[in-house]
């Protein structure tokens, strides 16, 4: 399998991971009924999980992306400034849905173990199965996250091919 098709597959697998923790996240609701009158729905407005669904869908249409112009640029693989802008463009996005994941993990925290200090209640011990399916769209967005992480990888490869192994930032000679 050469690397060109390792890539794909990679980006398809983000695609995914990615499109997959979107639905999740924004698609999952729970409605309880509190005190025999009120009614209140947890939705990923609750968490402010919003930012992560937007950004998941950004990186997976990155990936999409990536993957179409892969293919008709093949004849540029020796452009040593398209592999610049992938590489950076590669690590911007892993590192943009890794910290969008960690901020809604650090919201889901807060959901379950709640915030005396602030008068947060506890979310979790109401709407148990809307927790359960955020906790496994986070573990979604940090596969996608470490999917990502290892295209970003085969991107600095093929950056740094071109560079001289002995010297920084030296081309190597033809």
């Amino acid at each position: 399998m050469n690397s060109l098709k390792r890539e794909a597959a990679l980006r398809i697998m983000n695609m995914l991971l990615l499109a997959l923790t979107s639905c999740l996240i924004r698609f999952d609701s729970q409605t309880k009924v509190l005190f025999y009158t009120y009614k209140k729905t947890a939705t990923f407005h609750v968490l402010d999980a919003f930012v992560l669904v937007w950004i998941d869908v950004a990186a997976a249409v990155y990936n999409f992306l990536q993957l179409i112009t892969s293919y008709k640029m093949q004849r540029f693989a020796t452009n040593r400034y398209l592999a610049w802008g992938i590489f950076l463009l590669d690590q911007a996005a892993a590192y943009t849905v890794f910290s969008a994941t960690a901020a809604a993990v650090q919201g889901s925290m807060i959901a379950i173990t709640g915030e005396k200090s602030f008068q947060w209640m506890k979310l979790c011990n109401r709407f148990t199965r809307f927790c359960f399916q955020i906790g496994g769209a986070l573990i979604c967005g940090y596969a996608a996250t470490v999917l990502m992480v290892i295209t970003a990888s085969i991107s600095a490869y093929s950056l740094f091919r071109f560079y001289s192994p002995k010297r920084f930032l030296v081309l190597k000679h033809k």
